[in-house]
């Protein structure tokens, strides 16, 4: 079919017909809710004007909901232009209301969430029915608008209601333009205990009309306001065992004489901080009672001024270490808060109002929070204390958290070590990977190596104490990046703390040998080296451990040369692991008719002493090799981190100088 594109194609949208054919510009869809906060705000604005002390709202059975107030109620007679009453302006018209030319003080309130003049035209227009019940001037005054307002009877007069004063709306919300027809009760309950806080004297009460006709009610009322909804919203956190510092709760408002912002404008804030071990920090900001969902700059003022008092205080108490530099992600990552900021001329991103946008809120709040925050600060020294070291510790953990190091990487693939000597073989089960000691040692195994199914890796010095490196911090150290690239392998599955947790194991999918194998010399620092590298398995990598796939390797010590005895018995070699083994080699000779004169036996310096032969056939031929293999008893888990943590931790060195006085008798130490 062809398309005709000419005059006729365009269509003028009129009154609320643009609100009905693309609500989502308007409004939420999800459900009713904003539709229903449009009315309540307005209500709200009445107590915030100083005129209202009540808001009652009412839920139906059948989703009806009705908002009260006792305000000045919404003037009802005709528009000096418009020629309309009022009251059916406010519900028919798009942009018309009474809280525009704020600045002129020609509108009926200073400070109101109202801006765009469409808030219950909105509602009015995505409603089944909307009925309007006005006191006002001795009279009461009613309409009512049905079928989205295509349909409005005419305003009547009531009665009278002596000096009563308010509004009354009673809204049922036409459920073709909301994917769920009812408003969820958490979140209108939120919405209106928040009212209650931000709005000091006023009563808010909330009736639910229960199955049977009878109606479940709710008071809100907080005679400790910001401070008391803080602390209610933060729950089992509030308590002195998560709280860093009491909770600070304040106000500050622009006097007349104030050469940046009208009279009244400012903010009210409760704020509060919690230690690594709380779970629920709150964060609620509104803008003349509007909650904002997702903050605005309203939120940065806070931010800012926060940030910049912590930093006076802490500059002032000496208290940052050399080397930090503290940024306002520091001061405010464990901050949670309760904002109210009064701003006279609000711009917000888009109808639903979930973000302020006004680029003076900056300023203004800021300027507001600082000043009095910091002399808060310096009344309550402890409490700043205990903040600023909430602050320094995260910008500590930012710091190191920015140096994360990454595997080294090409095209996407992990490449492998340079000094890496690799097998041929590709099956994994036959593939055993030789950490040696030393590159002279590493030289001299990789001639006595077989290349088919054995590689080797030297490690330059001592492997880094891993025991206590943050896991993004691992491959900072050059040797640990080598292990886990050559192993295919990287460190834990998550956490990184409990290396009982199989969630914490990493994934051996990739890896690339079936045996690891320590060779270190058999000496103090070889025996160093081992629990080094014990450490980097046990505490990153435990699944290798778990799984049988660490082994150590034992070059002897001592090399014994036997002389020939006849023609039968030609000269050997034998090898001692250590002393006790040397002394019962001698014995066995001894017996076997040997002179001890002609025994000759030499002790080895080191692995990079042995040629490639006494290297392979004492610690990488399997027919002739000695290796352990590495195993945790399950058992003796507990014991086994209490000692390495005891042996490995930083903060140990007393515990450990008092096991090695108690016990340093028990060890034979080859020095």
């Amino acid at each position: 079919m062809k398309q005709i594109y000419d005059e006729s194609s365009f269509r003028v949208l009129k009154g609320l017909e643009p609100v009905r054919e693309r609500p989502g510009m308007y409004t939420r869809t999800d459900s009713p809710a904003h539709i229903i906060q449009e009315v309540i705000d307005n209500a709200a604005d009445e107590a915030l004007a100083g005129f209202a002390k009540h808001l009652h709202v009412t839920v139906e059975r059948g989703g009806a909901i009705t908002v009260a107030d006792d305000g000045r109620g919404i003037p009802v007679g005709l528009h000096p232009e418009e020629k309309i009453p009022v009251v059916v302006l406010a519900f028919m018209r798009l942009h018309a209301g009474g809280k525009f030319d704020k600045q002129s003080g020609n509108a009926a309130y200073a400070f109101s969430g109202g801006l765009h003049g469409v808030g219950v035209a909105v509602t009015n227009a995505l409603s089944l029915c909307v009925e309007v019940e006005v006191r006002r001037e001795g009279k009461i005054h009613a309409v009512t608008f049905s079928e989205g307002g295509e349909k409005v009877s005419a305003l009547e007069t009531l009665g009278t209601c002596g000096r009563q004063t308010g509004t009354r709306v009673r809204v049922v919300p036409d459920p073709k333009y909301f994917y769920a027809p009812r408003v969820p009760q958490a979140e209108l309950e939120h919405l209106l205990r928040s009212k209650a806080v931000l709005l000091p004297g006023v009563q808010v009460t909330l009736d639910v009309e229960q199955a049977d006709g009878s109606k479940l009610s709710k008071t809100w009322r907080y005679p400790e306001g910001l401070g008391g909804y803080l602390r209610e919203l933060a729950g089992e956190d509030s308590d002195e065992a998560t709280a860093a510092a009491p909770i600070y709760a304040a106000e500050n408002y622009a006097s007349g004489e104030h050469e940046s912002f009208a009279e009244g404008e400012g903010a009210a804030w409760a704020l509060g901080w919690w230690a690594d071990g709380a779970s629920n920090i709150p964060h609620e900001s509104y803008v003349n009672l509007i909650p904002t969902i997702a903050g605005g700059t309203h939120e940065a003022g806070l931010r800012a001024g926060v940030f910049e008092a912590l930093k006076t205080f802490i500059e002032h108490h000496a208290l940052l270490p050399r080397g930090v530099k503290l940024q306002q992600e520091d001061a405010c990552a464990r901050m949670g808060y309760v904002l109210s900021a009064r701003i006279l001329d609000p711009q917000f991103q888009g109808q639903v109002k979930e973000k302020l946008n006004s680029r003076e809120a900056v300023k203004l709040v800021a300027g507001m929070v600082r000043d009095p925050f910091e002399i808060w600060l310096n009344q309550h020294v402890d409490a700043g204390k205990a903040i600023a070291e909430l602050a320094i510790r995260q910008a500590l953990s930012r710091q190191k958290n920015a140096q994360k190091v990454e595997k080294k990487k090409q095209s996407g693939v992990a490449v492998l070590p340079g000094k890496l000597s690799d097998c041929e073989s590709t099956s994994i089960a036959e593939n055993e990977l030789f950490l040696v000691e030393g590159d002279s040692a590493g030289g001299s195994a990789k001639m006595a190596r077989n290349r088919e199914t054995q590689a080797i890796l030297p490690l330059r010095g001592k492997v880094q104490n891993s025991w206590e490196i943050e896991v993004n911090r691992l491959f900072a150290n050059n040797e640990i990046h080598d292990i886990a690239v050559a192993l295919g392998v990287d460190p834990h599955g998550s956490t990184g703390i409990d290396p009982h947790n199989a969630a914490d194991h990493p994934d051996l999918a990739n890896l690339r040998y079936g045996k690891v194998v320590i060779m270190a010399d058999a000496d103090v620092d070889g025996a160093h080296i081992q629990t080094l590298l014990l450490t980097l398995f046990y505490r990153h990598f435990p699944a290798l451990i778990a799984r049988g796939h660490v082994f150590i390797a034992q070059p002897p010590l001592y090399r014994i040369d036997v002389p020939a005895q006849g023609n039968k018995r030609p000269a050997k070699r034998l090898y001692a692991l250590d002393e006790g083994e040397l002394a019962a080699i001698k014995d066995r000779l001894a017996k076997e008719g040997f002179s001890p004169d002609k025994i000759e036996v030499g002790r080895f310096k080191g692995l990079g002493e042995m040629n490639p032969e006494q290297l392979r056939e004492t610690a990488m031929d399997p027919a002739t090799r000695r290796v352990v293999p590495v195993a945790e008893r399950p058992e003796a888990q507990a014991e086994t981190l209490q000692l390495f943590n005891l042996l490995m931790g930083k903060g140990e060195a007393a515990a450990r100088r008092a096991w090695m006085e108690a016990r340093g008798h028990l060890v034979e130490a080859d020095l």
